[in-house]
């Protein structure tokens, strides 16, 4: 047990201690003075982690609290967790998970750990699972990655099992070589996240240490991590100023440059947008200052009225300065319809889609240049989209309200933002954003049609998340898939549901 362990290296330092040369040999007085340094690095990080246990298991409760708040009020997550500048998303479909760890310090393999509860369902969720893990070690530990997870509902819930890297050798566990089948399950994949690997995650770590240290922040205590999966990683970092940040990490092959992103926005809007103490675009890697308040999976009124025009605000401007937006992954309408022109035949294979489906499919992707008309006539630009702008995404102290989580931004339609509440909102709540998103279009964009924009986009919206989630497969390995494998057929599905709606809108 972890009371043990500190026992143990609170024993060890007094038998260095209790070893003091005298003066006579530097040399020996040097070595001691090292080995006490050791002692006391040891000791206080399996301190930090016995807090952190705590403090982890306080914050699930307080987590659990709101899920069920939001489960009694009928709110529904239907995507895919969120990468919060913030405490971990609560977990509408929250369910327990049996969890077990396999176990590595470099080179060793020290078996498996559990299977133990953890309560919070979603695979992603890792917090409680490092918590319970170095309780089980003896020693601190992270989660690298998913090794399978099995359920009904894949994404949350049944059983998991995860690769952990020990940050301090076991003492207490026998190292030993893996069967055949753990040993490939642990070997290299491809695609495998950068993070996802006992020296990535040191890496990332290493270099936002150095990151806070260049901007006066130096590191407090060792990261806390929230949030592992094939979209990204999540580190909570406590500093000596008091203030924590967060270390988040993503894949650049399929994700935007968040920081540049970030930038273009507090261009036009600082209040919108967290505050970025570092950025390393090539390795995927963000530094974001804390962002205090609340996530809002239930927004007010107040904070649909407060938010949202500024969005629209900042997307006006932007759309006004095209060289700016230059860079940005296109996932206009017209680039949208070239993407599923190209993978038309590719997707009796790629999905479980019906012939049926599959030919209405062929017919929505032959009457798409006349809607991509239609909607081009309702008269809004096309401009940087966040890429995510569901409620969970925004976050409130109560004065004002910043969005996070840019990692799925690129230049688009904003009609796509417009629609992205709409899953996470009653039918009253979603009558006010629509209101709210439209009337502040009319403003910035006089003489256009955004009420209409809305309706023409709904299956571009669901067209542009199904291309998304199956770039999401195309570039994770195996063990991952099965986060995302079913979403491209039903986002496909989605938009066929809607295509009645939008034939009626082309007669009008």
């Amino acid at each position: 047990m972890l009371d043990s362990a500190l026992k143990r290296s609170l024993r060890q330092l007094r038998s260095v201690r209790a070893r003091r040369p005298d003066g006579s040999d530097p040399a020996r007085l040097a070595g001691w003075r090292e080995e006490t340094a050791e002692a006391l690095d040891e000791l206080a990080l399996r301190l930090v982690f016995a807090s952190d246990r705590a403090r982890a298991a306080a914050e699930a409760e307080r987590e659990r609290a709101r899920a069920a708040a939001l489960r009694s009020a009928g709110a529904e997550n239907r995507s895919r967790p969120s990468a919060l500048v913030g405490e971990a998303a609560p977990m509408q479909r929250a369910s327990n998970r049996t969890v077990t760890v396999d176990l590595t310090y470099g080179d060793e393999y020290f078996g498996q750990l559990g299977p133990f509860e953890v309560e919070l369902g979603w695979w992603s969720s890792v917090d409680e699972v490092v918590a319970r893990a170095t309780e089980a070690a003896g020693v601190p530990v992270l989660v690298a990655r998913l090794v399978e997870g099995r359920s009904g509902e894949p994404g949350h819930g049944g059983r998991v099992r995860y690769h952990a890297e020990a940050l301090l050798r076991p003492t207490g566990i026998e190292s030993g070589a893996p069967d055949g089948g753990t040993a490939a399950l642990l070997g290299p994949a491809e695609h495998r996240a950068a993070w996802a690997t006992p020296a990535g995650l040191r890496e990332a770590l290493a270099w936002a240490e150095a990151e806070l240290a260049a901007v006066g922040r130096p590191l407090a205590a060792p990261a806390r991590q929230v949030r592992t999966w094939n979209l990204s990683g999540l580190f909570r970092l406590p500093t000596s100023t008091g203030a924590d940040a967060w270390l988040k990490t993503t894949t650049p092959a399929f994700n935007a440059r968040e920081g540049e992103v970030i930038a273009l926005f507090g261009s036009v809007d600082p209040r919108l947008v967290p505050t970025v103490l570092a950025a390393d675009a090539p390795t995927g890697r963000l530094l974001l200052d804390h962002v205090p308040g609340e996530d809002c999976w239930s927004p007010s009124a107040g904070t649909v009225a407060e938010v949202v025009p500024r969005l629209v605000a900042a997307q006006a401007a932007l759309a006004d300065r095209p060289a700016d937006l230059a860079g940005l992954r296109d996932r206009t309408p017209r680039a949208l319809a070239a993407q599923l022109t190209a993978r038309l035949d590719r997707l009796a294979e790629e999905t479980d889609l019906t012939p049926e489906e599959l030919e209405r499919l062929a017919g929505f992707a032959a009457e798409l240049p006349g809607l991509l008309d239609r909607l081009a006539g309702c008269g809004l630009p096309e401009t940087l989209l966040h890429g995510d702008f569901h409620p969970g995404n925004w976050r409130s102290d109560g004065t004002g309200t910043v969005v996070v989580d840019y990692s799925d931004s690129c230049l688009g339609h904003p009609a796509l933002d417009g629609l992205r509440p709409r899953a996470y909102l009653g039918e009253e709540a979603w009558q006010h954003h629509a209101r709210v998103w439209t009337e502040a279009w009319r403003r910035h964009a006089p003489g256009s049609d955004p009420g209409r924009a809305l309706e023409l986009a709904e299956p571009l919206y669901h067209l542009s998340y199904a291309l998304r989630y199956q770039e999401f497969l195309d570039h994770i390995e195996p063990s991952e898939r099965p986060y995302h494998e079913g979403d491209p057929a039903a986002e496909l599905r989605a938009l066929l549901a809607c295509r009645p709606a939008d034939r009626q809108a082309g007669r009008a």
